[in-house]
């Protein structure tokens, strides 16, 4: 049993500057999977950090935590227009993902704000609350234990006519999202390539969720296409940033000489991704049974 002492020691890590990055954000998926009113209140007082990732990620983990006692925090994170888009994005994407029935005003408000990463993360969001509140069901294979965006695609298709729907604009975002589910829970080759082409999407917001996918499933016939828009220096830091991030997921020799080749990059967010993904590898490549190892490492 870990004691309310312990929790608040590893907080005194996730919130310590003094301490390495990737020290940190161990100390955070700690707090993330102890769970409990501590562990979010440790969580939470990380916004005001100046690392946009590290801000970014507490969003994500108090979305996993699915934890309506996150609701305040995370709608004033949203809210606070001073924060990084991509931080803004994780709030509303993370209250999406709690869909409880009182998010549902807030996520209105903010599916027409000014930053179109922020607006359209609300209106996904939205469409998830609204969706789960309204008691439909379907057969989720998802082999990875997260909270997505949205539910996979009803019903038995094809990779093709999953495709179809993934890479057509003209289907609402939603939609899409929820055939880049069912294509990722196919995990075939075929299912992987076809999720790779996402990334040359007009939406940043869905390039930055393709790539997220493609690290979750960890294949490396994904590497030359998460290589390439790391390597886009006009390419939405968020986008960077997530490729970065699944490149560190999926640990190859490859994956750790590309990101060595930006672990100085120009842009913070990119050079402090890279930092976490080479850690990433570090653990993937380890006998290490989860990222956050160690109560013990946490709270020395």
């Amino acid at each position: 049993m870990v004691t309310q002492e312990e929790i608040k020691a590893i907080g005194a890590v996730l919130n310590s500057k003094e301490r390495p990055l990737k020290e940190r954000f161990r100390a955070l998926f700690t707090l993330k999977n102890l769970g409990g009113a501590t562990a979010i209140e440790e969580i939470s007082r990380g916004f005001t950090d100046d690392s946009a990732l590290l801000k970014h990620e507490l969003a994500y983990c108090l979305g996993q935590m699915q934890d309506k006692k996150a609701i305040n925090i995370l709608t004033k994170v949203l809210a606070d227009t001073t924060q990084e888009p991509m931080v803004r994005h994780e709030a509303g994407e993370a209250l999406g993902a709690i869909s409880a029935p009182e998010v549902i005003p807030i996520l209105e408000q903010y599916k027409e704000d000014p930053v179109v990463e922020v607006a359209e993360t609300c209106l996904i969001a939205l469409e998830r609350v609204c969706w789960h509140q309204s008691g439909q069901k379907v057969d989720d294979s998802n082999p990875y234990s997260s909270v997505d965006p949205s539910p996979p695609t009803a019903g038995d298709k094809t990779v093709e006519e999953l495709k179809t729907i993934y890479l057509d604009p003209k289907h609402s975002l939603f939609d899409r999202y929820r055939a880049m589910f069912s294509l990722r829970n196919l995990r075939t080759p075929e299912s992987v390539l076809a999720i790779a082409e996402g990334l040359k999407d007009s939406s940043a917001l869905f390039r930055h969720e393709v790539a997220f996918v493609l690290g979750q499933i960890q294949e490396p016939c994904s590497i030359p296409y998460l290589k390439e828009n790391l390597e886009d220096r006009n390419e939405n830091e968020m986008v960077r940033h997530e490729c970065a991030e699944a490149l560190g997921a999926i640990a190859t020799e490859e994956c750790i000489n590309i990101l060595n080749r930006f672990a100085e990059d120009e842009q913070r967010v990119v050079k402090e991704s890279c930092e976490i993904a080479l850690d990433m590898c570090e653990y993937e490549n380890s006998p290490e049974f989860q990222y956050a190892d160690g109560l013990a490492k946490m709270s020395a």
